[in-house]
């Protein structure tokens, strides 16, 4: 199994699990959250382990082993990106599944096993972006919208789309559901690996909002910032950023 067929597949199971734990009725909204992450973990890292053990991994809900630092492949999980969304039944959440190569994003997959029948997104079949339209979207957190974001959106012009998971939220951009999706509220690696890898695949920008690369598989897995959108509108949002940056000083 190639490595992209091995990341979606891995993605859509953890998916399935993570459904079948919700629909048992077993749990409350918090400890949903809590044993979905466990139960997709122990999935993906015991797959992982067996099927690609030379590789380097990283996993939210594993203790991290810096033996990965020195590994030029590695797997970068979040079994599941947006526990709350999860644990309250809605749809905006995802399973992330991706690798690093040389601390780029190289292979991604995004499973939305809350949308009907299960999509799972795949940087190596990349689908047609719909058109943008004439006033732009920006999705935003749900419970907690970046400050930057929502002064960018309204330089912009755009309508502000809140949602859940970061991994729904750049799908979303993939999907035609928004045209931005900025970020500065704080993120670790798993968060964007294969959203990222993903959004790339299919011809997107993206980048910290600096305008520097992502870079991962680094020692310090904080990673607080990135801008996702397509590439047409990069230098203006850049540029918008950068000026409320300043403002704010």
């Amino acid at each position: 199994m190639s490595d992209a067929d091995l990341a979606a597949h891995l993605a859509q199971v953890a998916g399935r699990i993570l459904v079948e734990v919700r629909a048992s009725g077993l749990f409350s909204a918090k400890a949903l959250g809590k044993a979905g992450d466990q139960t997709a973990n122990q999935f993906l890292v015991h797959a992982l382990r067996e099927v690609r053990a030379d590789d380097g991994l990283l996993s939210e809900e594993e203790k991290d082993n810096p033996v990965r630092l020195d590994k030029s492949r590695v797997w970068i999980v979040d079994p599941v990106d947006g526990t709350r969304e999860y644990g309250e039944e809605r749809a905006d959440w995802a399973v992330h599944v991706g690798m690093a190569v040389d601390g780029e994003p190289a292979i991604g997959a995004v499973a939305l096993p809350g949308l009907e029948g299960g999509v799972v997104l795949r940087s190596d079949q990349p689908r047609p972006l719909p058109a943008a339209p004439e006033k732009l979207r920006m999705v935003v957190s749900r419970t907690r919208p970046a400050a930057e974001a929502v002064a960018v959106a309204e330089k912009l012009g755009a309508e502000l789309v809140p949602m859940g998971s970061a991994g729904a939220k750049a799908m979303g951009v993939i999907l035609g559901q928004a045209d931005i999706y900025l970020h500065s509220g704080g993120q670790y690696e798993w968060d964007s690996m294969a959203p990222v890898a993903v959004a790339q695949a299919h011809g997107l920008h993206c980048s910290r909002i600096d305008g520097s690369p992502l870079i991962y598989n680094q020692s310090d897995v904080y990673l607080p910032d990135l801008l996702i959108c397509r590439k047409e509108h990069a230098e203006q949002v850049l540029k918008l950023i950068a000026d409320v940056q300043i403002a704010a000083q």
